[in-house]
């Protein structure tokens, strides 16, 4: 099966970079495909009791810049393979922003890691592909 528009999530892990080896040979084998690269970050949030406790603007600002360097990781490796792609950075919760994007964009295929960069990993481990592999409409190619 050809697909024409691949939607990579990439966070930069390690499962997120096979992920991206794999959209890369999937581009390749059907010429004219695109590869769209979303990285969905959210900022740090901290709860104190029921309240919000506020996060330091640098703490905000080292989260913007690591997500900008880890577009820029995935940007230089696709150019280098001579594929079409395109690449966005769009801040919210990873599971419903890649979501949201695949429908928005008529993505064929969503491909991503099994596992990201997510916290406390035990709890959360896989939790953002779980997720989308239980509400995606698209085909769901889990790279572990």
């Amino acid at each position: 099966m050809l697909f024409s528009k691949i939607l990579l999530a990439y966070d930069g892990s390690k499962a997120s970079n096979k992920a991206l080896d794999r959209a890369i040979e999937l581009a390749k084998a059907a010429p004219g495909s695109e590869i769209q690269v979303l990285h969905a970050f959210d900022f740090p949030r901290v709860f104190i009791g029921e309240g919000l406790a506020p996060i330091p603007a640098s703490v905000n600002k080292d989260f913007y810049d690591l997500a900008e360097q880890t577009v820029d990781e995935a940007k230089k490796r696709l150019s280098d393979e001579g594929v079409n792609f395109n690449v966005e950075m769009i801040q919210g919760a990873p599971a419903e922003t890649i979501l949201k994007y695949a429908k928005d964009k008529g993505s064929d295929v969503i491909i991503i890691g099994s596992r990201g960069l997510g916290g406390i990993r035990e709890f959360v481990l896989g939790s953002v592909s779980h997720n989308v592999v239980q509400h995606a409409r698209i085909p769901v190619l889990v790279i572990k």
